[in-house]
């Protein structure tokens, strides 16, 4: 794959996270403001769906191609802006992992709420404030790697 396909792909694969996390956040919280299980339940179950096929997709792709476009382009993965990058990836996973499951819990209980004309559970609130504290972290972290990406800033690691 030559160097401009990869970094094509990198991009794309980079505006996909950052999209999809963005509007995963915007659709759920939008949702979650309305307080109806029904409505809630339905959006969480197609977010649960657009994580799998786009963020998933998108997470194993960026570090494959940001390898071999490096290794392209002749970049050590020891550059300081790399690194760092890297890091920012890994912690950005940290955050997004456990949000993945409160999704997928939260589909769950207003699913329940919604088939028993209950009210949304303390269950349920609280894992919302968990998924929302999390998502500003990760969020603030993509956009650290992004920077980096665009201008590949001189820092050395040690």
């Amino acid at each position: 794959m030559g160097e401009e396909l990869l970094r094509l792909v990198h991009v794309i694969g980079a505006t996909v996270l950052f999209g999809t996390g963005a509007g995963i956040a915007f659709f759920m919280v939008m949702a979650h403001r309305t307080g109806d299980p029904k409505v809630i339940a339905h959006v969480a179950g197609t977010v649960v769906i657009a994580d799998t096929i786009f963020t998933a997709t998108a997470v194993i792709l960026q570090p494959v191609t940001g390898y071999l476009l490096a290794q392209s382009i002749g970049w050590s993965l020891e550059e300081g802006w790399i690194a760092l990058s890297l890091l920012l990836y890994v912690l950005t996973g940290i955050f997004w992992l456990p949000v993945v499951w409160i999704q997928l819990r939260l589909r769950d209980l207003a699913r329940a709420a919604s088939e028993t004309e209950a009210p949304l559970p303390e269950a349920y609130h609280h894992l919302y404030r968990i998924w929302f504290a999390c998502g500003f972290p990760a969020f603030f972290f993509v956009i650290g790697i992004l920077w980096l990406m665009l201008n590949k800033p001189s820092i050395p690691l040690f």
